[in-house]
């Protein structure tokens, strides 16, 4: 029964998400991406399609935590063929007690997260730099605004895990760090603006970040 309602509540909210389309929306059935072609198709040859193109497995799986605690998997037009043109993605994130989301956007997206176990502090600030917080436990839903940095940090005693909701194929994903370490930025320039030395930029851009130019923000990493 608890199974039941939980396939219900995850196909309202992919529903709900889908219905307020950030894509623009689509003029056919459905195109499943090609994502090993050399001349740029765009849609998989309809009569090729099978329904395996609109099967994604392993989300029931934890990926491998990073060093904030957080374990990530990715459901984007990127790892999902079948959702080209359909306006809608998702990711599960895990998270080690402690473990956090750093502070990042998803510049194409609304993003609605919904708690499976575990407590977190979640929050996003607007545009005036107002912090929206709230502490959300199991079965409770926050809905972050497009385009708006958020952040979440599993603040319980135990293994905490949420799934996030996009209505966007690809909502694509930027944080604070990799966007203005990861780059070509000048020295100068980030010692001026952020008041660091040189030693101090040399020892942030020494950790392990995702340079700019490696592929698309969200292809690895989205949600939350």
């Amino acid at each position: 029964m608890q199974t039941m309602v939980l396939i219900v509540r995850i196909l309202f909210v992919s529903l709900f998400i889908g219905l307020v389309f950030s894509d623009p929306p689509p003029v056919q059935d459905f195109c499943v991406a090609v994502t090993d072609s050399e001349t740029f198709i765009p849609c998989k040859n309809s009569s090729l399609v099978t329904i395996e193109d609109f099967m994604f497995y392993g989300l029931n799986a934890t990926a491998e935590f990073n060093d904030a605690g957080q374990a990530l998997v990715s459901v984007n037009v990127n790892t999902f063929p079948g959702l080209r043109t359909q306006g809608v993605s998702l990711a599960r994130a895990d998270f080690a007690v402690g473990g956090v989301a750093v502070p990042h956007v998803h510049p194409r997206a609304t993003e609605v997260v919904w708690v499976l176990e575990g407590t977190f502090l979640s929050g996003f600030i607007d545009s005036q730099e107002r912090v929206f917080s709230k502490v959300i436990q199991k079965g409770d839903v926050f809905l972050i605004p497009r385009g708006l940095v958020h952040f979440h940090k599993n603040v319980g005693d135990i293994h905490g895990s949420i799934l996030g909701f996009y209505n966007s194929e690809n909502a694509g994903r930027s944080t604070f760090q990799d966007t203005i370490f990861g780059c070509g930025v000048k020295e100068e320039l980030l010692g001026k603006y952020l008041g660091l030395s040189a030693e101090d930029i040399s020892k942030v851009r020494g950790r392990k970040l995702n340079l700019c130019g490696k592929g698309e923000a969200g292809s690895s990493a989205s949600p939350n």
